[in-house]
């Protein structure tokens, strides 16, 4: 949710100067692209797209990285952190949402993290408070990147949407087709999440995923909210053919919470395609 903004006009005797100025300040940003803000590791800008007869706007933040470096997903795993987004400063904007395209599996310093090793776009959905006028966005956002070492970014960037057909609304539609699909526990699909369960032998108990796929999919897995950092699924014997198994040990819930019932969010990841699934931890 969109909260009050921070943008002051300065008041002016001259209501014609006030107007200018508005004026003015939507059309420093407008067009289809902010202007890049960042350094030789990494940038960022906004990105704007269409919005056909919808009744929210299509953008997108545009990431980019240097060979070798990489960001990570909402989910960082063992190590890292997510990137954060503040858009309080809209202006005529009511609510954004930013969908993930599938990351990957990477390696950091013997660490398992979850992320993008090449630029990526995170797409967004912006609701309008009047759909009639513009909506100027305004996006701060702090987010890691990493090597060898790690290093904290800043960047800001603001751009005016009119929902009018856009250069880059391709490149959003690429960006959205690699959001993972939305299926049900066991749904049919050639990439499904078809069970999950409790094995409680070992200690600490564990989670045992069956996953509908081929030979290299990945899974991941999140617990209800940022507070609880479950382990990384890790790969077992298949149980049949074209169906993988992962486990993950029960830790890293938050202090007094319980994991039976906990609505947990898996994401499997294959070449070109990926699906999520939302299951209470039996």
């Amino acid at each position: 949710m969109i909260m009050c903004g921070f943008d002051r006009l300065r008041r002016s005797a001259a209501v014609v100067a006030i107007a200018v100025a508005a004026v003015c300040g939507i059309g420093r940003a407008a067009g289809d692209a902010s202007p890049w803000d960042g350094n030789d590791r990494t940038a960022v800008r906004l990105i704007a797209g269409s919005s056909g007869a919808q009744e929210f706007i299509r953008a997108g933040i545009e990431i980019r990285l240097k060979p070798g470096w990489h960001t990570y997903w909402r989910y960082p795993g063992d190590a890292g952190v997510p990137p954060r987004f503040d858009f309080t400063a809209s202006q005529n904007v009511d609510t954004v949402r930013v969908l993930w395209p599938a990351p990957r599996r990477l390696t950091e310093e013997g660490l398992s993290v979850i992320g993008y090793a090449e630029d990526v776009i995170l797409p967004l959905v912006v609701v309008p408070r009047d759909r009639t006028k513009p909506a100027m966005l305004r996006l701060a956002i702090d987010y890691a990147v990493c090597e060898r070492l790690c290093v904290p970014t800043q960047a800001t960037a603001e751009l005016a949407l009119t929902g009018a057909p856009s250069s880059h609304d391709d490149m959003l539609v690429q960006a959205l087709g690699r959001v993972p699909r939305r299926l049900a526990l066991g749904e049919a699909s050639a990439l499904a999440v078809k069970s999950i369960a409790r094995e409680s032998a070992s200690t600490p108990a564990r989670v045992i995923i069956e996953v509908a796929g081929p030979a290299n999919v990945d899974v991941f897995a999140e617990g209800p909210s940022p507070e609880w950092a479950l382990p990384l699924p890790t790969a077992l014997a298949p149980s049949a053919p074209g169906v993988a198994r992962f486990a993950f040990a029960l830790d890293g819930a938050p202090p007094g919470m319980r994991y039976e019932g906990a609505l947990i969010t898996i994401t499997a990841v294959m070449a070109g395609e990926a699906v999520e699934t939302v299951v209470p931890i039996p």
